[in-house]
């Protein structure tokens, strides 16, 4: 019997090899069996690896980063531009970032489990981590006191609604104290003053209202430094050698512009008349003689080197289209960045203030393909049904490889306050260059980089569809171009873009072929109810408020669980079991409308992860399920 048991699990092995096996921790239900043959074929596009520059060394002058060697990021560190990344962290959670003390003595960094994103506090020495938080609440945004002895923070441990402020020393655990009780979910610390006395605060309320404070470190006494007035945005704010306050605001204004700030003259702009495109984020030199600032120019970044005096532009260096951000400069003046393209991954880069020379610290590895054959993306600007330009970027396949028509993919960034821009495709660079697809991401009204106006534009429930039918105005234009198939166009979004991938396919169900949507919110009204208490308020301003009963009601009339009988087209749901933001609930909902309706919805639920995959085990196969769903609907 032995034998027989031995040689009937020898037999049926082959046959079970031939699939890819299932995570441990995901649940595929409905989803069809992926032969190893495609895990085998995209296997170098799974191998991608990317690195995050997280901060300067100030002692040995290298640099702290983030990439990913195993299932999960770790911080690691490079001593010199091309060295070795030298893994320093070692969890089996992601360790998203980490922050080194002024005087390099000191490793801080935040992390959860299975992307709960109730975010504790460690000192990290020796591959150790030492709990500094409570070990519940959700703690954020740990900024340096200049003197390294102090770190602020936000945490929600009061009655997990409201962002308290807390101060700690990080070489004593259970030193903290709370410094300042407030109210909301929105508030954040954002540099101590160098005299040690004050810091500044930030409180959010929406992407276009906030307000900032500094605070006196010994009462907690709370001064607000925006003046009142309509609504403005505040953002970035950092004190010059000489106390002078530097942050960037759309007072006055439809973009973001760099200035200064104080209690008696409010906000004022280094450079006055009207700005055409937003300063994202910027860092000042400890000794004050230069600012670093990007600018998001039409979803491109450009880095641009400014005399905190006066506005002057000191120079601009020549780098290549793409997206950059995390701007440090370093107290020998090195300008530090992580920067990404089209045909480069994420990579932690350096800049030399005084010759603009760039240099590449980090080459993270692309599955042995040449990243520089990938597709550049193509500007496309519509105008909608109203009148507004929406554009977005447009990467096809090679048209000697795939001559002619060829299918769409139209995936719809999150937020909405989110800009779809022209970075690395990673994993998707497959379905251009291997299969084929065209792929489409839009940036409809409501996305950021446009201006406060912009943004505004589908505030609310009553506006909230006319960011789908700017999706109209995409397909109308993109389908009449001699390289797209009219037939075979799909969509897909993840988050607030997973409800557009959801509305897109009841509002343009007969001319689309698919809809893979994540983690997406499903019913506007059960999502507001069940979100996480400290953001509930602030996706209200966004979405409206289901309390009232106006707005109830049109919350669920524009929620697509009130019309899923008109979901038609065969759906892929994924989400995350621990998902704080949008609860898995939103995903099985839909699912079982859809298929209560008779129609078809593959699901993948992954038990160990939250607001979209970070562990590399499920990602690929997600990846995976993704490529069959593509192949069963656009490529049959």
């Amino acid at each position: 019997m032995r034998h027989f048991l031995l040689a009937a699990t020898l037999l049926a092995a082959p046959a079970l090899a031939q699939s890819v096996p299932i995570p441990a921790a995901v649940t595929a239900d409905g989803v069809p069996a992926i032969p190893l043959a495609l895990a085998d074929a995209v296997r170098p596009y799974l191998e991608n690896r990317s690195a995050s520059f997280q901060g300067w060394d100030p002692v040995g002058k290298g640099m702290l980063i983030g990439t990913r060697f195993g299932n999960a990021q770790q911080l690691h560190t490079v001593a010199a531009p091309g060295a070795a990344r030298t893994q320093i962290s070692f969890e089996a959670e992601p360790v998203p970032g980490g922050t080194l003390s002024p005087d390099g003595r000191t490793l801080l960094v935040g992390k959860d489990i299975g992307g709960n994103e109730f975010y504790q506090l460690y000192t990290l020495a020796n591959g150790r981590l030492t709990l500094l938080t409570d070990g519940k609440s959700r703690n954020t945004g740990p900024v340096w006191a200049r003197d390294s002895r102090l770190v602020g923070y936000a945490s929600n441990r009061r009655n997990g609604v409201d962002s308290d402020l807390y101060l700690i020393d990080p070489a004593t655990p259970g030193s903290d104290r709370k410094l300042a009780e407030v109210q909301g979910g929105g508030w954040s610390f954002s540099d101590f003053a160098p005299s040690g006395k004050t810091a500044l605060v930030n409180r959010y309320v929406s992407v276009a209202e906030s307000d900032l404070f500094e605070v006196d470190l010994a009462s907690g006494k709370l001064t607000r430094l925006n003046r009142p007035g309509p609504k403005a945005a505040y953002s970035g704010a950092k004190y010059g050698p000489d106390g002078t306050i530097y942050l960037t605001s759309d007072v006055g204004s439809d973009f973001q512009r760099l200035g200064t700030i104080n209690a008696r003259d409010g906000f004022r702009p280094l450079v006055a008349g009207p700005a055409v495109w937003d300063i994202d984020e910027f860092d000042i030199a400890e000794d004050g003689s230069v600012i670093a600032a990007v600018a998001n120019v039409d979803g491109a970044a450009r880095l641009r080197l400014i005399d905190p005096r006066n506005g002057a532009l000191i120079g601009e260096p020549n780098l290549p289209p793409g997206v950059l951000g995390g701007v440090e400069i370093a107290p020998w003046g090195a300008i530090g960045f992580t920067m990404t393209s089209a045909i480069a991954p994420p990579d932690a880069w350096s800049l030399d203030p005084k010759t603009l020379v760039a240099t590449r610290w980090t080459m993270s590895e692309t599955g042995g393909l040449d990243a520089g054959k990938n597709r550049l993306p193509e500007l496309v600007t519509v105008k909608s049904f109203d009148g507004l330009a929406v554009s977005g970027f447009l990467t096809t396949p090679d048209p000697v490889k795939f001559p002619g028509k060829r299918p769409l993919i139209v995936d719809i960034h999150g937020g909405p306050e989110g800009q779809s821009r022209p970075d690395y495709a990673g994993r998707d660079n497959y379905l251009i260059n291997e299969l084929g697809l065209a792929v489409f991401t839009p940036n409809v009204r409501g996305s950021t980089g446009y201006g406060k106006r912009f943004v505004g534009l589908d505030n609310g429930p009553d506006k909230r569809e006319n960011s789908v039918r700017d999706i109209g105005a995409f397909l109308d234009t993109l389908a009449a171009r001699p390289d797209i198939d009219p037939a075979r166009i799909a969509v897909a979004g993840g988050s607030y873009g997973g409800y557009m991938c959801y509305a897109s396919a009841i509002f343009y169900g007969d001319r689309l072929k698919a809809a893979q949507c994540t983690v997406a919110i499903s019913n506007f009204v059960t999502f507001l109810e069940n979100t996480q208490g400290y953001r509930r308020d602030l996706r209200r301003v966004e979405y409206g408020d289901e309390r009232v009963p106006s707005q109830r009601r049109k919350l669920l009339e524009i929620s697509p669980m009130t019309r899923s009988k008109e979901l038609k087209i065969p759906l892929l749901v994924v989400t995350g079991g621990n998902d704080p933001r949008v609860p898995a609930s939103e995903a099985s909902q839909i699912v079982a409308a859809v298929r209560g309706n008779g129609g078809q919805a593959w699901h993948i639920l992954a038990a160990n992860e939250g607001h979209g995959y970070r562990k590399k085990e499920n990602q690929d196969y997600n990846f995976l399920a993704n490529v069959t769903f593509w192949q069963q609907t656009l490529l049959k």
